[in-house]
């Protein structure tokens, strides 16, 4: 298994645990703007993110939820690789209807809100 990206999350914002009820999680780097910060995972990477863009089957994990990816919009790693944002859906989505999106698996509401705490671990893998 290679480690595309893995990260640790440092900061939730209020209004995440509203977003991840309905299986969207939106990542940013730390030091975002506060605005956004509000509704995002703030994270600090410690493995990546590789260049290369995850594929259709490749592994997501935020602490002990793991989900399999299934779509990736067109420009959703290349802002990764700038700024350390995407926005993960957890609906099983064939393809991204966002460029900005990350589509995987669907998971039980509940458990993902209870995995996103800070010190959480997320990794994408391939």
């Amino acid at each position: 298994m290679t480690v595309l990206l893995r990260t640790r999350v440092t900061a939730i914002g209020p209004e995440v645990a509203d977003l991840a009820e309905g299986g969207v999680v939106i990542l940013f780097a730390d030091g975002s703007p506060p605005e956004l910060a509000e509704v995002s995972v703030l994270h600090k990477t410690e493995h990546g993110p590789s260049d290369g863009a995850p594929q259709k089957g490749a592994s997501i994990t935020l602490g002990p939820l793991a989900a399999t990816i299934t779509a990736v919009g067109s420009s959703a790693w290349s802002k990764v690789l700038e700024m350390g944002h995407v926005v993960i859906s957890f609906n099983g989505a064939a393809e991204a209807e966002r460029p900005g999106e990350i589509c995987a698996s669907q998971v039980d509401a509940e458990a993902l809100v209870a995995a996103l705490k800070t010190g959480a671990i997320i990794t994408i893998a391939a």
